[in-house]
């Protein structure tokens, strides 16, 4: 054994387990052994699909001199920011300060007390684009801790500071400002690239929330530009190599502006969030292209995602064959090969923008390059017989690619992303009617409770049957949030009980008195800082679900408990999420729902009934993201305050909708609920 990463769950710390450099997990033991030698720590952060993590490994972690250099003058930890995204937010933090930009691999350096004084992200073996070999780094910082140390403790000192300074939630303002969302929907506007799509310039990334953001938008007030912008950036998204059009999903990022060429990680929660986006689209629009793309993304997390137990894996790397995309690309010629059929290769190389010259790497990254009616048109054929012919090619390339060296798959199972795939299970289940989406969503959701707690405590991570880490706020309320979801499909009040119990473990365990909530328990180990993440990243942050699920539960529940600390959080970030609508949009999302009207509907009487379903389908097809659903009756377990004394009428099962508990006059007719949902909408 070279270093101590053997014993690690993490695959991102399995990668590293045979380097010639002393690597440690983070530990008491690695951080007593710095104080202890008196050596500064090298912490670098990463995680299993990162292609500059691999790069940087292969340069400089396998190389022996740099590792020589490395084991005598430092205590080097290596940590999968997936499993500890708050050692990774602080010192992301640091680094964005010391650099203005954040990235992976993080390569930070920090005394022995966890202060750090010196960051960046990769850093290659030689000089080179404007940076310091790594080993010269290593070396100048060596001295410096040997003969500059106090400049260098002053810099950790003056860091630690700026990183502890977490943001408060609090304000003197006592309404959210209905022109919050039209500010934000303006800035969206003035910021979109309508020529490619999406917003900002290269790198870019997918932006599910503040497209749902714009659907809420649009369903509020009826502006057209909202849900053509938001549908304009979906199109383009799946036209692009972004999407995967033999195998579905989406990869992480493109590194253009026009979503030609990704960056080819596929990673569980930008899937999970997209899928929700595509079923919206397609519950508003009802294009046949946002369903196809939904459901073909949801059979790649089934199909190449799934453990056998029933959870989900973190993601796909980009790199096979020690090269980027490899597993993704072809050639005319292998196409022509494989589906070894003259018409079916020439629709396919066609609507897939495939050339001899190709688009990556001498080979084609295939996108939609010409819209079905132009296929149509081109091989004087129908557009139903195109996408016969391009469904049955898919299947044949998909079974063909199935034999190359795959990507590297990290299948360690995160609460917080699964909860994340438990809410886009349940959003195909309720939009598009799919018993088959609500049975896997079920599965989950027991899987879930099953192997993500330990004596009754949330954990982060599972793999391979042990769970790991105490559980951090986003992962309560991706849980919550996916479980609360699964309540409104099918109805079990287990699904709500448990739903709250996490809701009352985040109030009850990672409150800030200053407003909002810390991403880490109050029995959590100690850093230099108790992390608060409040901006949106690729993914929501811990702060904006816990708005989400908080309001939700209150309209449920009519309890103040969560309703108020959720409203005054959201009065005191309706500015900064007004102004920069990108980065705050899951918050924009709460502030939709608090601003209302929020429409309550209580369905009353045996759930296995026709005329019960019948009524639930009545609001569960519609998009309406103002609205909460409980169902069942009393004497079923723990149950929403929205059921409580409601009857059946004439001994059937019943509907109330109301409005602040509330209620117009109780119906047993599907098409009497419409109208009333529609009057309701229509405020």
């Amino acid at each position: 054994m070279t270093n101590f990463l053997e014993n690690s769950t993490s695959p991102y710390l399995l990668q590293h387990a045979q380097n010639p450099v002393q690597w440690y997990p983070w530990s008491q033991e690695a951080l007593e052994r710095a104080r202890e030698e008196d050596k500064p720590i090298f912490l670098s952060i990463g995680y299993a699909a990162c292609h500059w993590c691999h790069v940087m490994a292969h340069e400089s972690f396998e190389d022996p001199e740099t590792a020589a250099v490395m084991n005598e003058h430092f205590i080097n930890i290596k940590v999968d920011r997936e499993e500890r995204p708050d050692i990774d937010s602080v010192y992301m933090d640091a680094v964005v300060a010391m650099t203005g930009q954040g990235g992976w691999p993080m390569s930070v350096f920090l005394t022995p007390e966890g202060k750090p004084f010196y960051g960046g992200t990769y850093f290659p073996p030689v000089p080179r684009f404007n940076m310091p070999s790594f080993r010269s780094l290593l070396s100048n910082i060596a001295q410096a801790w040997q003969n500059d140390r106090d400049r260098l403790t002053a810099t950790a000192t003056e860091l630690a500071q700026h990183v502890a300074n977490s943001p408060a939630l609090a304000t003197e303002l006592d309404l959210i400002d209905p022109t919050t969302i039209d500010r934000a929907a303006e800035a969206l506007f003035n910021r979109y690239d309508w020529k490619f799509g999406g917003w900002g310039s290269a790198p870019k990334f997918p932006q599910s929330m503040a497209i749902n953001f714009l659907f809420r938008r649009y369903s509020r007030s009826g502006d057209k530009l909202a849900l053509d912008m938001a549908t304009d950036s979906l199109n383009k998204m799946a036209r692009g190599g972004m999407y995967d059009v033999i195998g579905g999903g989406f990869h992480r990022y493109s590194v253009d502006e026009n979503w030609l060429v990704p960056h080819f990680e596929k990673m569980l929660y930008d899937n999970a969030l997209l899928i929700k986006s595509y079923a919206y689209a397609w519950q508003l629009t009802r294009e046949p292209r946002y369903r196809r793309i939904a459901e073909q993304s949801l059979e790649f997390l089934k199909r190449e995602l799934r453990d056998p137990e029933g959870g989900f894996y973190s993601s796909l790397d980009a790199d096979s064959e020690g090269h980027e995309g490899t597993y993704y690309i072809w050639s005319v010629e292998e196409i022509q090969e494989v589906l070894d059929d003259e018409i079916s290769s020439e629709i396919f190389v066609y609507a897939y923008g495939l050339t001899a010259k190709g688009n990556f790497e001498g080979k084609n990254i295939p996108f939609q390059a010409a819209e079905l009616s132009e296929v149509a048109e081109k091989f004087s054929l129908e557009e139903d017989e195109i996408v016969r012919f391009l469904h049955a090619a898919q299947s044949t390339l998909l079974r063909h690619r199935a034999k190359r060296e795959r990507p590297g798959l990290d299948d360690k199972v995160l609460t917080s992303w699964n909860g994340l795939a438990l809410s886009a299970l349940c959003t195909a289940a309720r939009i598009f009617s799919d018993e088959n989406y609500l049975q896997a969503a079920q599965g989950l959701a027991f899987f879930l409770i099953k192997q993500m707690f330990v004596d009754g405590k949330l954990m982060r991570s599972w793999r391979r049957g042990k769970a790991n880490f105490t559980a951090y706020l986003e992962d309560h309320a991706a849980l919550a949030s996916g479980l609360l979801d699964l309540y409104q499909i099918d109805f079990n009040p287990r699904w709500y009980a448990l739903a709250i119990e996490q809701a009352n473990e985040i109030i009850d365990h990672f409150t800030d008195p200053r407003g909002g909530f810390f991403d880490t328990r109050d029995d959590h180990e100690n850093l230099i800082t108790r992390p608060k993440s409040i901006q949106d990243t690729p993914i929501p942050s811990g702060n904006s679900l816990c708005m989400s699920l908080f309001l939700r539960l209150g309209a449920l529940s009519g309890s103040s408990r969560f309703i108020d600390p959720a409203e005054a959080a959201l009065r005191a970030m309706q500015e900064n999420a007004a102004e920069h609508p990108s980065a705050f949009a899951q918050w924009l999302n709460a502030i939709d729902f608090a601003l209302g009207p929020q429409l309550q509907l209580a369905i009353v009487g045996p759930m296995d009934e026709a005329k019960f379903q019948d009524l639930a389908k009545v609001a569960q097809e519609q998009y309406l993201p103002r609205m909460v659903i409980a169902g069942g009756g009393i004497g079923s377990g723990q149950i929403p305050e929205l059921l409580n004394e409601r009857s059946m009428q004439d001994n059937q099962p019943t509907a109330y909708l109301c409005q602040n508990f509330s209620c117009n006059l109780p119906t047993t007719s599907p098409e009497e609920l419409a109208k009333q949902i529609e009057a309701a909408s229509a405020q």
